[in-house]
């Protein structure tokens, strides 16, 4: 293998995200399925796929890892996770070096004394990976993923929130914990239009966004990577069979056009949800004047309207694409088409921005 490879880990709840760099550059990126709460098994998974595809990888690269998965509850408490997945990662891949948020990198015999640093840090690497690439005039990193949003300020280069752990960040609404696969809808409205009425919601496991963005054709397949609500089918009638519960009825109680009708329902109170805390981000930021909107994660087609709901059309904003503006994606990646793997970039963009940052650091 050539020189100068360096891989990005990003180890989170439900998915293990990767990226390989060379010379500074993507050269390529993938996402799998890791049900951390179900075992440590399901990581070893991930990394025996990965590994599968980059053979040497283990041996001859270097790796830089960041992780949100010690919030899963295989763990006594979020201490322990970050141990417990780090030497993981240490056992697997040689000189790990974890991503410890602002204060830097450390080795794997530092993370017991730094846990609550590299604790749920992946959102600041993509953060600061952005902010270096866009003006000092500031702007947002908004990251729609599978689970959560980061809705994270950044100016001057640098990330601009002092917020520190996810609880900080739940409290100044830098962290929305709402994504386009796993959440659960009756997280996302207590009441929602149904053929001009409002109606309650039930408040079970019927259905997900997944559910929503699979019918309004806006998520794709390769991020549709957890089972369905109902351990069931993802195809239309499933899918609006899921629907149909969430509000006390059965798929043939409506046709087609209706259920999208509800679908787009669901898909504006998200919206609606996510352009709030961020309108909020940026008044506490005093970004009202003009902001510069960088979009990442597998939710990205959500972020043209929630910064248009949370700015309004008068406000000037530029538009970036993490995978198309701040990654640096070689021109051999993918085949050559660039396209993908931008795509791929916006969707692992934490495993990417570890990746850089510490090849940055490497010169």
């Amino acid at each position: 293998m050539p020189d100068r490879h360096m891989i990005g880990w990003d180890v989170g709840g439900a998915h293990l995200k990767a990226c390989v760099l060379r010379h500074g550059r993507v050269v390529d990126v993938a996402e799998w399925a890791c049900p951390l709460w179900q075992g440590l098994d399901r990581l070893d998974a991930a990394l025996d796929a990965a590994l599968a595809r980059w053979p040497w990888a283990a041996t001859v690269a270097t790796h830089a890892a960041t992780m949100t998965g010690e919030m899963v509850d295989l763990f006594d408490d979020r201490e322990a996770g970050v141990a417990r997945i780090a030497a993981r990662l240490a056992g697997r891949l040689a000189g790990v070096t974890f991503y410890a948020g602002a204060s830097g990198w450390c080795d794997a015999g530092e993370v017991a004394a730094r846990w609550a640093a590299i604790a749920s840090a992946n959102w600041h690497a993509t953060a600061q990976h952005a902010a270096l690439q866009c003006d000092a005039a500031g702007g947002v990193l908004v990251d729609i993923g599978s689970t959560t949003t980061d809705l994270i300020a950044f100016r001057d280069g640098q990330v601009a929130t002092t917020d520190g752990g996810d609880h900080e960040r739940l409290a100044s609404g830098a962290l929305v914990y709402q994504g386009v696969v796993r959440t659960p809808l009756c997280a996302l409205a207590p009441r929602i239009e149904w053929r001009g009425s409002s109606v309650n919601v039930m408040n079970e496991l019927f259905a997900t966004t997944a559910d929503v963005y699979r019918l309004t054709g806006e998520l794709a397949g390769a991020h549709d990577l957890q089972p369905a609500a109902d351990g069931g089918a993802k195809d239309a009638d499933a899918t609006r069979r899921r629907l149909a519960r969430m509000i006390g009825l059965d798929a043939r109680d409506a046709d087609a056009y209706a259920w999208l009708a509800l679908a787009r329902a669901w898909r504006a109170a998200q919206v609606a949800e996510i352009a709030g805390q961020l309108r909020r981000v940026v008044h506490d930021h005093g970004l009202e004047r003009g902001v510069q909107v960088v979009a990442a994660g597998c939710g990205a087609f959500l972020v043209e309207d929630v910064v248009t709901a949370a700015v309004g059309r008068e406000r000037p904003w530029r538009a970036f694409g993490y995978g198309r503006d701040v990654a640096a994606v070689a021109a051999d990646a993918a085949g050559g088409d660039r396209t993908v793997i931008e795509a791929w970039c916006d969707v692992c963009a934490p495993a990417v921005a570890v990746a850089a940052l510490l090849d940055r650091e490497h010169g």
